[in-house]
């Protein structure tokens, strides 16, 4: 009726590798988000990195928002001028551009 007390102890704790082999299941999923989420993720906001950087005058852009004109002047703070039509600029910022689509030429020397 009484379990006795060798009998009790033989199921004991699990080993380490039992408590290992629970974590590797969640390792293999971090695994794959990283490969399948964060990596591009990180490679894309690095090329937009670049493409912002790269802007210059001339340039002809499309904003995040859709509107489509040619860089007149980069501003150092961040920001840069567009011509969205004859005599029309705005200010928008370096960030929201969304896609460059036709790069100047850099002038040679």
């Amino acid at each position: 009726m009484f379990v006795t007390p060798a009998f009790a102890q033989a199921a004991g704790a699990p080993g380490a590798g039992a408590a290992f082999a629970q974590f590797v299941p969640l390792i293999l999923i971090f695994a794959i988000m990283y490969f399948l989420l964060i990596r591009p993720q990180q490679k894309r906001a690095k090329e937009h990195r670049a493409m912002v950087e790269a802007l210059r005058r001339g340039d002809q852009v499309v904003t995040a928002g859709g509107i489509v004109g040619k860089v007149t002047k980069v501003q150092e703070d961040g920001m840069v001028e567009v011509e969205i039509a004859e005599g029309v600029k705005v200010k928008v910022m370096k960030s929201t551009i969304g896609q460059v689509l036709n790069k100047t030429e850099p002038a040679s020397a």
